[in-house]
């Protein structure tokens, strides 16, 4: 979750693809230059262990868009595949 968070920051959409579950990942991404992604605050998660296959995490990421301030809200499902998670879509 944190390095998806990084990516939209960086503006990063190969990585964002890449991590994306095959299933519900879009053809193409396209990030919007003029947002600043500033602040990532975790929630909560469940699964997502040694053992798990799928994860969920809950957080609120702020960002500004011009003179306009944000929160985005959501709730992420995570599964493993292979040895490394990929963000399946907002529960």
């Amino acid at each position: 979750m944190r390095s998806r968070y990084s990516a939209f920051a960086v503006g990063d959409a190969a990585y964002l693809l890449e991590t994306w579950d095959p299933a519900t990942r879009p053809d193409t991404l396209e990030l919007d230059p003029e947002t600043r992604w500033y602040r990532l605050d975790i929630v909560g998660s469940t699964g997502g262990g040694l053992l798990d296959r799928t994860g969920t995490v809950t957080f609120e990421a702020r960002y500004r868009h011009g003179a306009a301030a944000g929160v985005q809200s959501e709730e992420s499902r995570f599964r493993r595949v292979g040895d490394r998670w990929v963000y399946v879509d907002a529960a």
